[in-house]
């Protein structure tokens, strides 16, 4: 029997296209999305109670799925509702007048088809004159040329763009099928619309500082030398040399137990669902048997482009409202992204015609080692306490274009979570005349250059901190007024605590120290005699840079601001609204967080924005090293002590490490010194 929270599966799929097919008749149905619809909570939470701590039957709770579709590959947008337990549309309605829905994979490779297909397209890469050029490769031998087609959603500029559209860059690149295109940026950029793959206009790209372009393309006379990362392509790749195996062996197999969507492991419970949005999400969060979070998800991310030349000011990505990270999830493979014991779940998707397709181990669980948690040494018996930190890490990873996104949520046994996210891929890049330097952007090649961008995700927490009345606060540290009885000497500093009364935002403040925390006020610490809490350590970075009149504000306004808080309502789960793509406003924190609600001492879901300003360097090109961003949400005096005391104390009999010179010793023969 399928678990409210458990992903949605092949059969729901189909049922759900099969009945709105049979809706429409004869119509051809163009699915954007579909995926499982979230229970209302207040039903989750009556079954979580239930299931957990008994005292009675456990409720009927139907399974929803929802779809997003076209009818005849035209607008508008159709939203359903459907009860697949009991196979009946709910609701099926028209969206609200412009809203276009979110990009399927398999829409947009065939979008990318019919670009390189089309007259105009062609007769522009005619122009090109790639019959003329070659290249020699020194192992490959003779490697032609080949124009690749890379489309983009396309931002928001005006409001009467009333039709899906995609912005299509173009490149050039070897003819072989890992060659790196992104070396070489074309200076056309055809947009189509989605649906009908109708031509809509070329645009030009500006290779220059200012917005000037040139409206002709001319032949390639000289092709600058791709920059390739590939070892397969690199013409002096030699494999670093002595690198050892390093190994992560479980002899007794996993600390971590699975059933079915339910994980345990070192005190902590909680469910894993997959869904094509988010990548995957948690739910019922627990640490030794005490409630923390209803649903913890990566929810949105924007990446706003700080190049304004058009048509790159466009260039603004919502990589889950628009794409989605379980529609572009990698699969994952031992030995590669994950190391050691691994359990992988799969995710499921609808392709554009509503048939189920299998994304298979999106979602890879593992233990690491990750140094000492704790350690004291008695100086006075020489006598030492010490641990190691086992975690236990949930991943995805997604490619949305060019990037890839590596989201980990780690758990230690001391009750904290870090939300990581690493950033790799390839840099997004545009032409460049040839030694221009900007204060925009980064040259990475010849003729090619990376422009600044910034990264902004938003991490949904919605809170349960010992029961499902909770509050906001937060914390700043400052001097004692001075020539007090109790500060005489003007040392003393102290805590001022600020209550979030009303839905909205807390600014950031470093440099007061300024820690924000959930609290239960109706959950006392009996040793601090203060409520119980979590902290959300993150630390101060720059929100989004566009200008507050600007589209990319106007559309992402929970990047202005570091952390928001709302009070809990079904369906209020991405930051910047429902839809995204080529939305003109958000439609989520703006309208949720604008102070209405009384937040405190309620069902309190607090939305943290990690932030990442990335002017590109050439070390992260033609492929980028792991660029990381993180922070941690931790107990704050929610215990009455350490509660990581019960770790068994760390010892080699355990752990079985060895001595370099032993290690050397019995390395085989192959390895050893001939000197």
């Amino acid at each position: 029997m399928l678990h409210p929270f458990d992903s949605i599966t092949d059969e729901e799929i189909i049922t759900t296209s099969k009945l709105l097919k049979e809706l429409h008749g004869d119509a051809q149905l163009f699915f954007s999305q579909i995926d499982r619809l979230e229970p209302p909570k207040d039903d989750a939470i009556k079954y979580l109670e239930i299931e957990r701590y008994g005292g009675g039957k456990l409720p009927y709770i139907p399974r929803r799925s929802y779809a997003y579709y076209y009818v005849n590959n035209k607008m508008p947008l159709y939203k359903a509702i459907v009860n697949v337990s009991e196979k009946h549309i709910l609701s099926s309605k028209v969206t609200p007048e412009g809203t276009v829905g979110p990009l399927q994979p398999d829409g947009m490779a065939s979008v990318e088809l019919a670009v390189l297909d089309h007259p105009v397209v062609k007769a522009e890469i005619a122009k090109l004159q790639l019959d003329k050029v070659h290249y020699n490769h020194p192992k490959l031998g003779k490697l032609n040329y080949k124009v690749v087609c890379e489309p983009w959603m396309y931002g928001t500029d005006s409001p009467n763009d009333n039709c899906p559209l995609i912005q299509n860059y173009m490149y050039l690149a070897l003819d072989h099928p890992d060659s790196n295109h992104y070396s070489i940026p074309l200076r056309f950029s055809p947009v189509f619309e989605y649906l009908t793959h109708k031509f809509v206009r070329m645009d030009y790209l500006p290779s220059g500082a200012d917005e000037k372009f040139i409206r002709e393309t001319l032949p390639l006379r000289k092709v600058h030398p791709i920059v390739e990362y590939h070892p397969d392509l690199l013409e002096d790749y030699t494999p670093r040399a002595n690198l050892k195996p390093l190994q992560v062996v479980q002899p007794e197999g996993p600390s971590f137990e699975v059933n079915g969507s339910k994980i345990t492991w070192q005190g902590w419970e909680f469910r894993v669902a997959t869904n094509v949005r988010e990548g995957f999400a948690l739910y019922d969060v627990h640490f030794k048997g005490r409630s923390l979070f209803y649903r913890i998800a990566l929810n949105e991310m924007t990446v706003p482009y700080g190049d304004g030349r058009p048509p790159f000011h466009r260039k603004q990505a919502f990589d889950l409202g628009d794409c989605g990270f379980g529609n572009c999830a990698n699969s994952l493979a031992l030995g590669c992204h994950c190391l050691g014991v691994i359990k992988y779940m799969d995710t499921r998707r609808a392709d554009t015609r509503g048939n189920p397709v299998l994304l298979p181990s999106t979602v890879c669980m593992h233990e690491q080692d990750y140094g000492i948690l704790y350690l004291h040494k008695n100086y006075r018996t020489d006598s030492s306490v010490v641990t190691r930190r086992r975690e236990f890490v949930v991943q995805t990873i997604a490619t949305v274009a060019n990037y890839e996104y590596i989201v980990n949520l780690v758990f230690d046994q001391a009750g904290a979570i870090t939300v990581q996210v690493r950033a790799t891929g390839i840099l997004s890049t545009m032409p460049n005349d040839d030694n221009n330097v900007t204060d925009f952007g980064t040259i990475v090649g010849p003729g090619v250059t990376a422009a600044f961008h910034q990264h902004l995700l938003s991490f949904r927490f919605d809170t349960r901190l010992d029961g499902d009345k909770n509050t906001v606060v937060y914390d700043d540290y400052l001097p004692m007024e001075e020539q007090l009885p109790y500060n005489q000497y003007n040392v003393g500093f102290r805590q001022k605590r600020t209550f979030v009364e009303r839905s909205g935002s807390v600014d950031q403040s470093p440099f007061t120290n300024r820690t924000y925390k959930v609290i239960n006020e109706n959950s006392i610490n009996p040793v601090t005699l203060k409520p119980v809490g979590y902290k959300f350590e993150m630390p101060a970075k720059q929100m989004i840079l566009a200008s507050p009149s600007s589209y990319n504000v106007r559309r992402a306004k929970y990047a202005t601001k570091q952390l928001w808080v709302t009070k809990y309502q079904d369906e209020q789960l991405y930051a910047a609204g429902e839809f995204t793509n080529q939305s003109q406003t958000d439609t989520g924190l703006s309208k949720w967080a604008d102070g209405t609600d009384t937040v405190r001492n309620s069902d309190t879901v607090v939305w943290a924005t990690l932030a990442l300003t990335h002017p590109p360097v050439t070390e992260q090109f033609p492929v980028m090293p792991s660029d990381f961003l993180q922070f941690l949400v931790t107990p704050a005096s929610f215990f009455d002590r350490n509660p990581a005391l019960d770790i068994p104390l760390a010892d080699n009999k355990f752990n079985k490490s060895v001595y370099y010179d032993d290690a050397r010793s019995t390395a085989p023969s192959c390895c050893q010194s001939k000197i």
